[in-house]
Protein backbone atom coordinates (compact mmCIF):
# COMPACT_ATOMS: atom_id res chain seq x y z
CA UNK A 1 0.00 0.00 0.00
CA UNK A 2 0.90 3.66 -0.35
CA UNK A 3 1.05 5.06 3.20
CA UNK A 4 1.48 8.67 4.33
CA UNK A 5 2.27 9.95 7.82
CA UNK A 6 1.17 13.43 8.83
CA UNK A 7 3.51 13.94 11.74
CA UNK A 8 6.12 16.11 13.42
CA UNK A 9 9.58 16.01 11.78
CA UNK A 10 10.63 12.36 11.60
CA UNK A 11 14.32 13.25 11.65
CA UNK A 12 13.92 14.49 15.24
CA UNK A 13 12.14 11.52 16.81
CA UNK A 14 13.55 9.16 19.43
CA UNK A 15 13.58 5.89 17.50
CA UNK A 16 13.48 3.85 20.73
CA UNK A 17 10.32 5.50 22.02
CA UNK A 18 8.36 7.18 19.23
CA UNK A 19 5.20 5.33 18.24
CA UNK A 20 4.92 7.02 14.83
CA UNK A 21 8.40 5.82 13.90
CA UNK A 22 7.50 2.29 15.03
CA UNK A 23 4.30 2.31 12.95
CA UNK A 24 6.17 3.57 9.88
CA UNK A 25 8.96 1.03 10.44
CA UNK A 26 6.41 -1.79 10.58
CA UNK A 27 4.68 -0.48 7.45
CA UNK A 28 7.98 -0.59 5.59
CA UNK A 29 8.69 -4.12 6.88
CA UNK A 30 5.31 -5.21 5.49
CA UNK A 31 6.18 -3.94 2.03
CA UNK A 32 4.26 -0.67 2.11
CA UNK A 33 5.82 2.55 0.81
CA UNK A 34 6.10 5.37 3.35
CA UNK A 35 5.69 9.10 2.67
CA UNK A 36 5.99 11.73 5.41
CA UNK A 37 4.83 15.32 5.58
CA UNK A 38 4.17 17.90 8.27
CA UNK A 39 0.80 19.52 9.03
CA UNK A 40 2.03 22.85 7.66
CA UNK A 41 2.53 21.14 4.28
CA UNK A 42 -1.17 20.36 3.75
CA UNK A 43 -2.76 22.17 0.78
CA UNK A 44 -6.38 22.52 -0.37
CA UNK A 45 -6.59 23.91 -3.89
CA UNK A 46 -9.75 23.98 -6.01
CA UNK A 47 -11.24 20.81 -4.56
CA UNK A 48 -8.00 18.82 -4.26
CA UNK A 49 -6.20 18.07 -1.00
CA UNK A 50 -2.48 17.47 -1.31
CA UNK A 51 0.67 17.59 0.79
CA UNK A 52 4.33 18.29 0.13
CA UNK A 53 6.77 15.86 1.69
CA UNK A 54 9.20 13.01 1.08
CA UNK A 55 9.22 9.32 0.50
CA UNK A 56 11.44 7.79 3.19
CA UNK A 57 13.52 4.73 3.93
CA UNK A 58 13.82 3.94 7.64
CA UNK A 59 16.48 2.15 9.66
CA UNK A 60 16.82 1.42 13.36
CA UNK A 61 20.16 3.20 13.60
CA UNK A 62 20.67 6.00 16.11
CA UNK A 63 21.48 9.23 14.30
CA UNK A 64 20.98 7.61 10.88
CA UNK A 65 17.39 6.40 10.97
CA UNK A 66 15.92 8.05 7.86
CA UNK A 67 16.85 8.67 4.23
CA UNK A 68 14.65 11.16 2.40
CA UNK A 69 13.62 10.93 -1.21
CA UNK A 70 13.03 13.99 -3.36
CA UNK A 71 10.61 16.57 -2.01
CA UNK A 72 7.34 16.33 -3.93
CA UNK A 73 3.68 17.30 -3.74
CA UNK A 74 1.15 14.47 -3.89
CA UNK A 75 -2.63 14.37 -3.87
CA UNK A 76 -3.76 12.64 -0.68
CA UNK A 77 -6.29 10.60 -2.66
CA UNK A 78 -3.32 8.75 -4.18
CA UNK A 79 -2.61 7.07 -0.82
CA UNK A 80 -4.28 3.98 0.58
CA UNK A 81 -3.73 5.02 4.21
CA UNK A 82 -2.91 8.32 5.92
CA UNK A 83 -1.85 8.45 9.56
CA UNK A 84 -2.90 11.53 11.56
CA UNK A 85 0.02 11.53 13.99
CA UNK A 86 1.21 15.03 14.83
CA UNK A 87 1.38 15.76 18.55
CA UNK A 88 -1.07 18.19 20.14
CA UNK A 89 -1.72 21.01 21.16
CA UNK A 90 -5.25 20.35 20.01
CA UNK A 91 -5.74 23.86 18.68
CA UNK A 92 -7.44 25.36 15.62
CA UNK A 93 -4.45 24.39 13.46
CA UNK A 94 -4.88 20.76 14.51
CA UNK A 95 -8.63 20.93 14.01
CA UNK A 96 -8.21 22.41 10.52
CA UNK A 97 -6.09 19.42 9.47
CA UNK A 98 -8.92 17.09 10.51
CA UNK A 99 -11.32 18.98 8.22
CA UNK A 100 -8.94 18.68 5.28
CA UNK A 101 -8.25 14.99 5.88
CA UNK A 102 -11.97 14.34 6.17
CA UNK A 103 -12.27 15.34 2.52
CA UNK A 104 -10.35 12.23 1.40
CA UNK A 105 -11.63 9.79 4.04
CA UNK A 106 -12.82 7.01 3.82
CA UNK A 107 -11.80 6.46 0.19
CA UNK A 108 -8.32 6.96 1.60
CA UNK A 109 -8.38 5.46 5.08
CA UNK A 110 -7.34 8.09 7.63
CA UNK A 111 -6.22 6.65 10.97
CA UNK A 112 -7.69 7.63 13.32
CA UNK A 113 -10.93 8.81 11.64
CA UNK A 114 -10.43 12.61 11.57
CA UNK A 115 -14.11 13.49 12.16
CA UNK A 116 -14.10 11.61 15.46
CA UNK A 117 -10.60 12.73 16.44
CA UNK A 118 -11.99 16.25 16.20
CA UNK A 119 -15.07 15.34 18.24
CA UNK A 120 -13.35 13.07 20.79
CA UNK A 121 -10.94 15.39 22.65
CA UNK A 122 -9.08 13.22 25.18
CA UNK A 123 -10.29 14.97 28.31
CA UNK A 124 -13.89 15.40 27.08
CA UNK A 125 -14.69 11.97 25.68
CA UNK A 126 -14.31 10.44 29.16
CA UNK A 127 -17.20 12.61 30.35
CA UNK A 128 -19.55 10.27 28.48
CA UNK A 129 -18.58 7.48 30.89
CA UNK A 130 -19.40 8.95 34.31
CA UNK A 131 -19.53 5.56 36.02
CA UNK A 132 -15.91 4.93 35.01
CA UNK A 133 -14.34 8.30 35.89
CA UNK A 134 -13.46 10.17 39.10
CA UNK A 135 -15.48 13.28 39.99
CA UNK A 136 -14.70 15.80 37.24
CA UNK A 137 -15.55 19.42 36.48
CA UNK A 138 -15.04 21.42 33.27
CA UNK A 139 -15.40 25.13 33.99
CA UNK A 140 -13.87 28.54 33.45
CA UNK A 141 -15.52 30.05 36.50
CA UNK A 142 -13.20 30.47 39.49
CA UNK A 143 -16.21 30.30 41.80
CA UNK A 144 -17.20 26.92 40.36
CA UNK A 145 -13.66 25.56 40.66
CA UNK A 146 -13.48 26.72 44.28
CA UNK A 147 -16.75 24.96 45.00
CA UNK A 148 -15.43 21.77 43.39
CA UNK A 149 -12.35 21.84 45.64
CA UNK A 150 -14.48 22.47 48.73
CA UNK A 151 -16.48 19.37 47.91
CA UNK A 152 -13.59 17.08 46.98
CA UNK A 153 -10.61 18.51 48.87
CA UNK A 154 -7.48 17.36 47.08
CA UNK A 155 -7.83 18.03 43.33
CA UNK A 156 -5.93 18.10 40.06
CA UNK A 157 -6.34 21.12 37.76
CA UNK A 158 -5.09 21.07 34.16
CA UNK A 159 -5.64 22.65 30.74
CA UNK A 160 -8.53 21.12 28.84
CA UNK A 161 -6.48 20.67 25.66
CA UNK A 162 -3.00 20.16 27.10
CA UNK A 163 -0.80 17.11 26.64
CA UNK A 164 2.29 15.40 27.99
CA UNK A 165 1.62 16.46 31.58
CA UNK A 166 2.19 20.16 30.84
CA UNK A 167 0.27 22.53 33.10
CA UNK A 168 -0.98 19.84 35.50
CA UNK A 169 -1.26 21.04 39.11
CA UNK A 170 -2.26 19.30 42.30
CA UNK A 171 -4.06 21.58 44.75
CA UNK A 172 -4.61 20.39 48.30
CA UNK A 173 -7.31 22.01 50.48
CA UNK A 174 -4.67 24.25 52.08
CA UNK A 175 -3.04 25.36 48.81
CA UNK A 176 -3.59 29.06 48.16
CA UNK A 177 -2.71 29.04 44.45
CA UNK A 178 -6.05 28.25 42.81
CA UNK A 179 -6.88 31.89 42.06
CA UNK A 180 -3.37 32.57 40.75
CA UNK A 181 -3.46 29.52 38.49
CA UNK A 182 -6.89 30.47 37.23
CA UNK A 183 -5.63 33.98 36.47
CA UNK A 184 -2.61 32.58 34.62
CA UNK A 185 -4.63 30.18 32.47
CA UNK A 186 -7.32 32.81 31.79
CA UNK A 187 -4.61 35.13 30.49
CA UNK A 188 -3.34 32.46 28.08
CA UNK A 189 -6.57 31.45 26.33
CA UNK A 190 -10.37 31.46 26.53
CA UNK A 191 -10.75 27.75 27.24
CA UNK A 192 -12.19 26.26 30.42
CA UNK A 193 -10.08 24.20 32.80
CA UNK A 194 -10.65 20.62 33.84
CA UNK A 195 -10.55 19.64 37.50
CA UNK A 196 -10.61 16.10 38.88
CA UNK A 197 -10.59 14.65 42.33
CA UNK A 198 -7.01 13.66 43.16
CA UNK A 199 -6.48 9.90 43.11
CA UNK A 200 -3.83 8.81 45.66
CA UNK A 201 -3.39 5.57 43.68
CA UNK A 202 -1.32 7.59 41.19
CA UNK A 203 1.68 7.04 43.47
CA UNK A 204 1.60 3.38 42.33
CA UNK A 205 1.37 4.46 38.70
CA UNK A 206 -0.84 5.76 35.92
CA UNK A 207 -1.56 2.87 33.58
CA UNK A 208 -1.55 3.37 29.80
CA UNK A 209 -3.67 0.71 28.12
CA UNK A 210 -3.46 0.36 24.34
CA UNK A 211 -6.55 -0.63 22.38
CA UNK A 212 -6.49 -1.74 18.75
CA UNK A 213 -9.84 -1.43 16.99
CA UNK A 214 -11.58 -1.36 20.37
CA UNK A 215 -9.76 -4.34 21.93
CA UNK A 216 -7.08 -4.06 24.65
CA UNK A 217 -3.71 -5.50 23.60
CA UNK A 218 -1.66 -4.66 26.68
CA UNK A 219 -0.58 -2.01 29.14
CA UNK A 220 2.39 -0.27 30.67
CA UNK A 221 2.50 1.34 34.10
CA UNK A 222 3.97 4.85 34.31
CA UNK A 223 5.30 5.56 37.78
CA UNK A 224 5.83 9.20 38.81
CA UNK A 225 9.35 10.35 39.59
CA UNK A 226 10.09 11.06 43.25
CA UNK A 227 8.41 14.28 44.30
CA UNK A 228 6.18 14.37 41.20
CA UNK A 229 2.41 14.03 40.87
CA UNK A 230 2.55 13.60 37.10
CA UNK A 231 3.47 10.20 35.68
CA UNK A 232 3.84 11.18 32.00
CA UNK A 233 7.06 9.89 30.50
CA UNK A 234 7.64 13.37 29.04
CA UNK A 235 8.22 14.59 32.60
CA UNK A 236 10.26 11.71 34.00
CA UNK A 237 7.68 8.99 34.60
CA UNK A 238 9.20 5.50 34.65
CA UNK A 239 7.54 2.81 32.51
CA UNK A 240 7.25 -0.68 33.96
CA UNK A 241 5.73 -4.00 32.93
CA UNK A 242 2.20 -4.69 34.15
CA UNK A 243 -0.90 -6.68 33.25
CA UNK A 244 -4.60 -5.83 33.07
CA UNK A 245 -7.01 -6.14 35.99
CA UNK A 246 -10.63 -7.29 35.74
CA UNK A 247 -11.74 -3.68 36.32
CA UNK A 248 -9.57 -2.47 33.44
CA UNK A 249 -10.96 -5.14 31.13
CA UNK A 250 -14.44 -4.00 32.15
CA UNK A 251 -13.55 -0.40 31.25
CA UNK A 252 -12.23 -1.50 27.86
CA UNK A 253 -15.33 -3.60 27.18
CA UNK A 254 -17.55 -0.58 27.85
CA UNK A 255 -15.65 2.01 25.79
CA UNK A 256 -14.23 -0.30 23.09
CA UNK A 257 -17.32 -0.52 20.86
CA UNK A 258 -17.66 3.28 20.69
CA UNK A 259 -14.01 3.61 19.66
CA UNK A 260 -14.23 0.83 17.07
CA UNK A 261 -17.53 2.02 15.61
CA UNK A 262 -16.10 5.52 15.14
CA UNK A 263 -12.86 4.57 13.40
CA UNK A 264 -10.46 4.94 16.32
CA UNK A 265 -8.07 2.12 15.48
CA UNK A 266 -5.14 3.04 17.74
CA UNK A 267 -6.12 4.44 21.14
CA UNK A 268 -4.35 4.81 24.47
CA UNK A 269 -6.44 5.16 27.63
CA UNK A 270 -5.17 6.23 31.04
CA UNK A 271 -6.35 4.48 34.19
CA UNK A 272 -5.43 5.34 37.80
CA UNK A 273 -6.53 2.75 40.32
CA UNK A 274 -10.04 1.81 39.23
CA UNK A 275 -10.74 5.02 37.34
CA UNK A 276 -10.55 6.06 33.69
CA UNK A 277 -8.98 9.53 33.41
CA UNK A 278 -8.29 10.08 29.67
CA UNK A 279 -8.99 8.51 26.28
CA UNK A 280 -6.15 9.47 23.91
CA UNK A 281 -7.04 9.40 20.21
CA UNK A 282 -4.96 12.22 18.70
CA UNK A 283 -1.43 10.81 18.88
CA UNK A 284 -1.26 8.02 21.47
CA UNK A 285 2.10 6.62 22.54
CA UNK A 286 3.43 3.57 24.35
CA UNK A 287 3.85 1.00 21.55
CA UNK A 288 7.59 0.51 21.90
CA UNK A 289 7.59 0.24 25.70
CA UNK A 290 4.79 -2.32 25.56
CA UNK A 291 6.54 -4.34 22.87
CA UNK A 292 9.74 -4.50 24.94
CA UNK A 293 7.92 -5.51 28.13
CA UNK A 294 5.51 -8.05 26.66
CA UNK A 295 7.45 -9.28 23.61
CA UNK A 296 4.38 -8.74 21.42
CA UNK A 297 4.45 -6.92 18.08
CA UNK A 298 1.79 -4.28 18.75
CA UNK A 299 2.55 -2.40 15.53
CA UNK A 300 1.82 -5.61 13.63
CA UNK A 301 -1.58 -5.90 15.33
CA UNK A 302 -2.41 -2.32 14.34
CA UNK A 303 -1.40 -2.91 10.74
CA UNK A 304 -3.36 -6.14 10.57
CA UNK A 305 -6.47 -4.19 11.60
CA UNK A 306 -5.79 -1.54 8.96
CA UNK A 307 -5.04 -4.04 6.19
CA UNK A 308 -8.27 -5.88 6.97
CA UNK A 309 -10.19 -2.65 6.40
CA UNK A 310 -8.39 -2.05 3.10
CA UNK A 311 -8.83 -5.55 1.70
Amino acid sequence: MQVAFQMDPIEGVNIDADSSFRLAEEAQARGHSVFVYQPDDLIFDSGTVSATGHGVTLRREQGNHVTFGARETRELSSFDVIWLRQDPPFDMGYITTTHLLEMVHPQTLVVNDPFWVRNFPEKLLVLEFQDLTPPTMVARSLEALRDFRERHGDIIVKPLYGNGGAGVFRLTPEDGNLASLHEMFAGMNREPLIAQKFLPDVSAGDKRIILVDGEPVGAINRVPAKGETRSNMHVGGRPEKIGLTDREREICAIIGPKLRDNGQIFVGIDVIGDWLTEINVTSPTGIQELERFDGVNIAEKIWEAIEAKRS
